[in-house]
């Protein structure tokens, strides 16, 4: 891939502050200086040690933490169309991890020709954005585009299959299986950081296991991960966890299961039993979980997730933009039809799902495996608001006034224990020699605007942001420099 260029910054001296270094480790009061774009020293008094030539911001009554990970992201297409990237670098997200759920841009070309791509790779915008037939060259397209966030890619066993296996609706073939091997296998080489699966979703539903677990030795082959958005999160949601287990087990992988949840009223409560078997499957495999901090999910309009109990916001429809933002049965009554007939006719769209239970929400977050992920849907025209505000709605709301757990613990959850189980290569820590990814915040103010009436609100409370060194966003505005870019894998991923 084309390395970035080359733009080092002058020193800078954050000073006062307190510094929560990602570990979990207790706060501490510093000044941090940085250079060239690393972090250079971490102590009391740096600023009598230099001249002229630092530039000082005071960090004086804030909190100086590493920069954060959103490590459930669809940014892929986003970071190139619009690379500010001012919902995330708006809630101090440094790094996004982008191809979740076995949703990747690349490798797959569709520009060009007149296949569309099937949902959910709608999720990551029109057919026009898969135009990169390695992972290599979409690497190079980000750095071409010089976003204001790092990225980090998993690639999608979707996207794989899309491209290499003619019926959609059975598993791969031996000839076919092998095809999606050699491309991911190339894709790991290029800097992958490993595989995500979404047998969720129809065009991967039909994959056995025998499917992913020998795409999954590729990626372990690599040292990389395997992420999986489970078959089934709502009655099935055991069966479908051992089902993932046994395959990150047999491929020798660490697993990470996607935005953790029991869905629907039925399962509410049973986090008690997920969450006992992941501390069962632990001792013997490296299991993480991400989460978001709301009680609805987003993902495309399907009639099965629609039981005329839970509410449903439309997100999108392409056959009627105009209701986005609306609540599905509210169009359903408007139409004098049923929530599934009403369903039907505004698909392709999307939908916000309040399906979990706010206790279940909290016991997730707290579980000491759980990093913190959006899984937001950046193409919505009328987003959830975990696209905007998820990360200070940890800060603010569970850890300052929920006390769901400190701050070292909220901070930890998003950068040092992400960073670890991803194999980041000194990020996530502020610790001398690691990158300069750095957010500045109040910690008495910091919390989420973004409502799901009022999706698109930059949170309270970042006040800086440096991403490789650089000031990239500061209080309400974001910057013009943007110094994010591709991150090949690094080193073997590792539990926290």
């Amino acid at each position: 891939m084309t390395p970035p260029a080359q733009r080092p910054p002058g020193a800078i001296l954050l000073r006062g502050g307190t510094v929560i270094d990602g570990t979990g480790s207790p706060r501490y009061r510093a000044d941090v200086l940085v250079e060239h774009g690393r972090i250079q020293a971490i102590g009391p008094g740096l600023a009598g040690s230099r001249g002229a030539d630092v530039t000082v911001f005071d960090a004086g009554g804030k909190v100086i933490a590493p920069g954060f990970i959103d490590v459930h992201t669809h940014d892929d297409h986003i970071v190139l169309t619009a690379p500010a990237m001012l919902p995330k670098i708006s809630q101090g997200i440094c790094t996004v991890i982008v191809g979740n759920c076995g949703i990747s841009l690349a490798p797959l070309v569709r520009a060009g020709t007149d296949h569309a791509v099937p949902a959910p790779l709608t999720l990551l915008g029109d057919a026009g954005g898969f135009r990169f037939d390695s992972l290599d060259a979409y690497a190079n397209a980000v750095n071409a585009a010089r976003p204001a966030v790092n990225v980090a890619a998993l690639v999608g066993h979707t996207t794989l299959r899309v491209d290499n296996v003619a019926d959609l609706a059975r598993a791969a073939l031996p000839a076919e299986l092998d095809a999606m091997c050699d491309v991911l296998d190339r894709a790991m080489r290029d800097g992958a950081i490993g595989l995500s699966s979404g047998v969720f979703y129809g065009p991967a539903a039909a994959a056995d296991m025998g499917e992913l677990t020998a795409l999954a030795r590729i990626a372990a082959r690599h040292g990389g991960v395997y992420a999986t958005h489970l078959r089934d999160e709502f009655e099935a949601i055991l069966a479908s966890m051992e089902e993932a287990t046994e395959v990150a087990r047999e491929a020798g992988i660490s697993l990470v299961l996607s935005h953790h949840k029991c869905a629907g009223p039925a399962n509410w409560g049973r986090t008690r039993e997920t969450l006992a078997y992941v501390e069962c499957a632990g001792k013997h495999q490296s299991i993480g979980l991400d989460a978001y901090p709301y009680v609805a999910g987003s993902t495309v309009l399907r009639a099965d997730l629609v039981d005329d109990v839970i509410d449903i916001l439309v997100t999108w429809s392409d056959t009627h933009p105009q209701l986005a933002g609306r609540y599905l049965a509210d169009i359903a009554a408007d139409w004098n039809c049923t929530q599934r007939e009403a369903c039907e006719r505004l698909q392709p769209g999307g939908a916000c799902y309040f399906q979990m239970d706010e206790a279940d929400v909290q016991r997730v977050l707290r579980h000491p495996a759980t990093m913190i992920g959006s899984d937001g849907l950046p193409h919505d025209r009328h987003p959830h608001p975990r696209l905007w505000g998820t990360f200070p709605r940890v800060l603010g709301h569970y850890s300052r006034e929920l006390k769901l757990f400190g701050l070292e613990t909220a901070v930890h959850k998003m950068t040092g224990m992400s960073a670890a189980r991803f194999g980041l290569d000194r990020r996530g820590r502020i610790e001398a020699g690691f990158h300069a990814d750095l957010v500045v915040l109040d910690p008495e103010q910091v919390g989420d605007r973004a409502t799901f009436e009022a999706p698109i609100q930059a949170s309270a409370g970042i006040e800086l942001v440096f991403v490789n060194g650089v000031l990239s966003y500061r209080a309400g505005e974001s910057l013009p420099a943007r110094a994010g870019h591709f991150l090949p894998r690094g080193r073997t991923p590792r539990t926290p």
